[in-house]
């Protein structure tokens, strides 16, 4: 019985105990094919403020690579310190947690100025017992002098008091999320990417070129995608040397443009049993230091159109454990 390598394996292998992920959500980030950069639109699965005029965040403000001031800097400071705060009490009272990573989570958290970047990275740094970051973004929204810097924190130093005797490392865990998504252009120009498969094999390249920690979201059940074309984007994901995968069912959920496509009966959602096939197919094919940082994904609240099956994920997890454990993979 092989044993899957999962993300909180590995924190724990390295850090000695449990390490927990903070998710954040930052107003004034979005992305070049939302505003206007690269497209519009958004990507095609993607839910945006061009669809939901129910958003809570009301304000016009938006961040990109060549803004020059950033007056919402204190409010987005004190976002970030009011959420940090919220979660990690939660999560020290019911799991008792020591060790957490800030997860920038929501849009395109590299699409801003430097100096706004430094400013939130550093503050998410200096919180108690943080020992790192984990900054979800797109290849095309990347830039030299950002990994030039997110490479001199991968070289710090942990605090002392975050440091013992079981852990492999003394400096803090800096990974960069990139959604890949798929390694056809056909598929990425279907779903509004915006770029290329080029450019997503340049900045993963030079990302692994500073010794920085990437995690490549991949997502099955993509417009007119076969199952061969899900497994080779696996592979040559792979072959960029990334340290962890997410792992997405393609689920069509309100106020997208995927939505439509799906009401006009022009896209049809994966079913799960096609998806567990081709996310065992895949888990069997990582080499055993790939991490996997998700293995499925799904809402369960009235937004989601189809398919029925993403809302449950508690049933997901059992229907692919079981799957896996008939292949001699343990989850």
């Amino acid at each position: 019985m092989r044993q899957i390598l999962t993300i909180g394996k590995y924190f724990k292998d390295k850090f000695g105990e449990k390490v927990y992920k903070i998710p954040i959500s930052i107003s004034g980030f979005t992305c070049p094919n939302i505003d206007g950069t690269v497209a519009k639109g958004g990507c095609t699965f993607c839910e945006n403020e061009s669809f939901s005029p129910n958003l809570t965040d009301k304000s016009k403000f938006k961040l990109n690579l060549h803004s020059t001031e950033n007056k919402y800097l204190e409010k987005q400071l004190l976002q970030l310190e009011y959420q940090f705060n919220l979660t990690k009490q939660r999560l020290e009272n019911k799991f008792k947690a020591k060790k957490f990573i800030v997860y920038f989570q929501s849009f395109t958290n590299t699409y801003a100025p430097l100096d706004t970047l430094k400013a939130l990275y550093e503050k998410a740094l200096s919180f108690e017992n943080v020992i790192g970051l984990s900054i979800g973004t797109r290849t095309d929204c990347i830039t030299d002098e950002t990994l030039d810097y997110l490479e001199s924190l991968s070289k710090r130093q942990l605090p002392p008091y975050l440091q013992n005797l079981k852990m492999k490392t003394n400096t803090y865990e800096i990974w960069i999320e990139y959604g890949i998504q798929s390694v056809y252009d056909v598929t990425l120009e279907k779903i509004n990417r915006g770029h290329d498969f080029k450019n997503i094999q340049e900045w993963i390249t030079k990302t692994k070129m500073k010794n920085l920690l990437v995690c490549g979201h991949v997502i099955f059940g993509l417009p007119d995608e076969t199952e061969d074309m899900m497994l080779q984007t696996v592979i040559e994901s792979l072959n960029l040397n990334i340290d962890s995968i997410k792992f997405h069912p393609l689920y069509v959920t309100k106020n997208t443009l995927l939505a439509i496509d799906y009401l006009k009966e022009k896209f049809k959602p994966i079913d799960e049993k096609s998806y567990i096939d081709i996310l065992v197919k895949s888990i069997k094919i990582l080499p055993h230091n790939i991490s996997i940082s998700r293995i499925t994904a799904g809402i369960d609240n009235n937004s989601l159109l189809d398919p029925e099956w993403c809302k449950n994920k508690h049933q997901q997890m059992k229907n692919i454990k079981l799957a896996l454990l008939k292949e001699g993979l343990f989850y």
